[in-house]
Parts: C-alpha cells; structure tokens; sequence
C-alpha cells in the first residue's frame, strides 16, 4: 500500500464553541455569522479536486456547504470523539466539581476517558482504520490524496501520532482551527506531519466561486 496524504479542517464555529461547552456526539450547527463568513472561503486549489468527507454531525456538512465542497462523503469513523456524560458541560467546571479525580484522568494523556466516552486513542484506532480500508480502493481509481472535514479531537490525535506528542500539557505547534493541516500516513510508516496552518483562500484571492 503507497502513502495516503490528507489533509484535515475542523468544523466552523458553533454556539457551543463559543461558550466553551464539550461539543463531543451532540449535534450543534454552525452559527449564522460563520457560514456566511466560509462562503466567502474556498479550500487551496490543490485541494479542490480530491475526495472530500465530513461527519455524520451537521456541522461538518455546513462547513463543506458552505466552502462550496461537493461531492462530500459523510465518514462515521471520522466523528468527533465521545465525550460521554461530559457533553454539554466545561472544562473548568469539570475540574473544579471532580477535582483530584480530573487531574488523575488528564495526566492519563492518550488514555484519557470522559465518563461514558472515547479515549483520543480509541479516535486514533478508527480513523486508522478508515485509512487502512481507503488505502485498500486505490486500485479501484480513487487516488492517494483525500481531504475531510472533522472535529478538533481528530485532529489533535492524528496531530499527536504524527509528531510524537504524549497528549500531555501544551502542543508542540499552534495550530489554527481555520487552517487546513496536511499529513501523511502508510501501513509500514504510520502518521507524518506534512504542513501545518495552511489558510483557506478569499474567494477575491483566486479561490473558486
């Protein structure tokens, strides 16, 4: 199997975003201000003519509509992580109500578990296995190279395997949630980071109308 490069956007802004609430499964659409702001964007024009995926969660797709990206492909095993009976609340508030508890479980980095949800390595687990099945069609004409819309847990934990992040205390890199991020990943090789903060073009700016 040859190396897949991709490249991954979060979802835009939504109410719950703004008020800092663990989003997870829940269903939230993207504010108003937002999708009108993404319809002045388009994705890079290298990555304009690849396959491209959202999740089953509404907020990816109005993303993708809004940036103007069609065909896309909604992809269950790139959904935001589970984050269980923490759904709906905040992260200060979390740690204040379960206190040393909270603090045990975050030290746990990757195998840090909401109650009743995923662990960033069970978010690794089936987006490598989409990656392995998507690997095994290039033979069937689909090409290498793929991009997808997703949630900021996926990110972070391709992000981490690709450049060797423990999951704990700071990211090495900055990364931008409006910004595409590119890596690359093979059975043999695993996750590679390719580039990183590449920005979305103003359609003013050469971007496709």
């Amino acid at each position: 199997m040859s190396t897949i490069r991709f490249a991954l956007l979060r979802h835009g802004v939504t109410d719950w975003n703004a008020e800092k609430r663990i989003q997870g499964r829940s269903d939230i659409s993207l504010r108003a201000d937002i999708i009108a702001h993404y319809r002045t964007r388009r994705v890079p024009s290298d990555w304009q003519d690849v396959p491209w995926y959202c999740t089953p969660l509404t907020r990816t797709r109005e993303t993708a509509d809004a940036l103007a990206i069609s065909p896309v492909t909604a992809q269950p095993d790139l959904i935001e992580m589970d984050w269980g009976a923490w759904e709906g609340q905040r992260l200060p508030d979390l740690r204040k109500t379960l206190g040393a508890a909270m603090a045990q479980n975050e030290d746990c980095g990757w195998a840090f578990r909401p109650d009743g949800g995923e662990s960033p390595q069970d978010v690794l687990v089936r987006v490598q296995g989409f990656l392995t099945r998507y690997g095994a069609r290039q033979a069937t004409g689909r090409g290498d190279k793929f991009g997808a819309i997703t949630h900021k847990g996926v990110v972070r934990a391709v992000y981490a395997a690709a450049c060797g992040w423990d999951m704990m205390g700071k990211m090495p890199d900055k990364l931008d949630w409006e910004c595409l991020h590119v890596f690359d990943w093979s059975e043999q090789g695993g996750f590679a980071v390719v580039a990183l903060n590449i920005p979305l073009i103003r359609i003013d700016e050469g971007g496709r109308s």
